[in-house]
């Protein structure tokens, strides 16, 4: 390779490094500053209108909506969490400490989708004293098994013909 086009090579690369820097700093027309020129420019009016006397004063005294003013960050982060608290509580409605996250209430309710259908299949399969259901066999063997009074489907007839030895 000839020295004429290793320094070809040199100026192409160099080339291609300037335009992705140039890439990289974006249209400097868009720059909300005045100073639209160059970066440093910009940077610089920022830092002087932020340490002018008119310029952006911390003032942790201020009340949200204060637009001539900056928060300190502890009165941010302060502020946010009075904020997270406040919609917590919300939230919650003053749940105990035992209910008052959504993984608590999730393992409380089993992790369960469908609770609500879960709970309302499981009321419609107990006993009622105040109108007729219907129920399976293998459900109504299982309620007086519970109660104890035994299999509902027994052959009692049987069961006396066999006693009386018929």
């Amino acid at each position: 390779m000839t020295l004429e086009q290793r320094i070809i090579n040199l100026a192409t690369a160099i080339g291609a490094d300037v335009k992705a820097l140039k890439a990289n700093d974006g249209d400097l027309s868009s720059l909300s500053t005045t100073a639209k020129t160059d970066i440093v420019s910009a940077i610089n009016e920022i830092y002087t209108l932020a340490n002018a006397p008119n310029g952006a004063q911390i003032d942790d005294t201020a009340t949200d909506g204060a637009t001539t003013v900056v928060w300190s960050a502890d009165k941010v982060h302060d502020a946010i969490l009075e904020a997270k608290n406040a919609l917590k509580g919300e939230l919650t409605a003053g749940a105990g400490d035992a209910l008052d996250t959504l993984k608590e209430l999730g393992d409380a309710l089993g992790n369960d989708a469908s609770f609500a259908t879960t709970v309302a299949n499981d009321l419609a399969k107990r006993v009622r004293v105040d109108s007729v259901q219907t129920f399976t066999a293998s459900e109504k063997k299982q309620g007086c098994a519970n109660l104890g009074v035994g299999n509902p489907d027994h052959d009692f007839v049987s069961d006396y013909n066999t006693a009386k030895g018929a």
